[in-house]
């Protein structure tokens, strides 16, 4: 049985059912039975995720199933060579980068990796990028350009890695010439937040002419608990400050975050990889389609105008 998040008990039960007929000799009233309980599931599992709270979203954002960068890279993309090293100092599995087709269209793919079981995310460190991973994704997106390649971003990242060689190999440094960098960058640059966006972590590669934003990703200047425990001095207040903070799709596309919402299968992402690289392939397509067909100048203009904008926002309706 797939995890189950706490939310979804109810269908707990109905799964285990399916389980036990599943091993039994196949037979017609096998067959109906199994198909009335899955028509169940799906039904109960879409009644639930059309009413999940911001904190619900962000336990779907880090389920340990959802597809990876990679799991996208090997759905939607081919000829995949992945490039290594920042020529200064390492290679940061956290972030990988790598020249690839899509459709046909010659891209540059960057994107954090979490890792999918424990030995994976220990040697991705668990998503957490270095300053390493951020120079080498600088290195990669300047090749691009040289050679007029297109840019697609995954995030992913529950923040940037904290840790004392981080800060003294200058993380932040690193983050900021990034911004910097990729706001200049003259090749279309579309950016999707299919997980965790958290943090300086996240914008270190999320600077784009067009933000999508998968329909249970969360995007944040910060995760919950950190803001419970600065605020309320509380880490159990997550659940409040995962309200507070604004960090669902619906409002960031509320509020000029993100261009679009990436719809998911019922039940996330995680139910179907295949379904969801199917539908991300969609809105990736039509994205880059409309970015290309921009002039180098009218890109960067309209690039700077949107992120100029950022913040300048009136009271939303509701908090009135």
């Amino acid at each position: 049985m797939p995890d189950l998040l706490d939310f979804e008990e109810p269908i707990g039960e109905l799964l285990k059912e399916i389980e036990a007929l599943a091993i039994l000799a196949p037979s017609e009233e096998r067959d109906r039975e199994m198909a009335r309980l899955e028509s169940r599931v799906n039904a109960m599992r879409g009644e639930l995720y059309q009413n999940l709270t911001p904190w619900q979203r962000v336990q779907v954002a880090r389920h340990p199933s959802r597809p990876t960068t990679l799991d996208y890279v090997e759905r939607l993309f081919t000829d995949f060579v992945e490039l290594h090293g920042d020529r200064r100092f390492a290679d940061d599995h956290a972030i990988v980068t790598g020249t690839a087709a899509h459709h046909g269209q010659p891209v540059l793919i960057v994107g954090h990796q979490k890792g999918s079981d424990t030995k994976q995310k220990i040697y991705r460190n668990f998503g957490y990028a270095r300053p390493d991973g951020y120079r080498k994704a600088m290195r990669t997106m300047a090749m691009a350009q040289k050679f007029g390649r297109p840019i697609i971003c995954f995030v992913d990242t529950p923040a940037a890695y904290p840790g004392v060689e981080s800060e003294e190999r200058g993380v932040a440094e690193a983050i900021a010439l990034n911004l910097r960098e990729m706001m200049m960058l003259e090749v279309p640059v579309i950016v999707l937040v299919h997980g965790e966006g958290g943090s300086g972590g996240a914008l270190g590669i999320a600077v784009g002419d067009r933000i999508l934003m998968h329909e249970f990703a969360i995007y944040s200047v910060i995760p919950p608990e950190g803001c419970a425990s600065i605020l309320w001095r509380d880490p159990n207040k997550k659940v409040e400050a995962a309200t507070a903070l604004k960090i669902t799709a619906p409002d960031l596309l509320a509020l000029g975050i993100i261009d679009e919402i990436v719809n998911e299968p019922v039940g996330g992402a995680h139910t179907d990889p295949a379904q969801a690289a199917t539908l991300l392939d969609v809105a990736l397509t039509r994205a880059l389609a409309e970015v290309s067909g921009l002039s180098v100048e009218g890109r960067l203009n309209a690039r700077y105008d949107k992120f100029r904008q950022m913040g300048s926002v009136g009271i939303i309706e509701s908090e009135r």
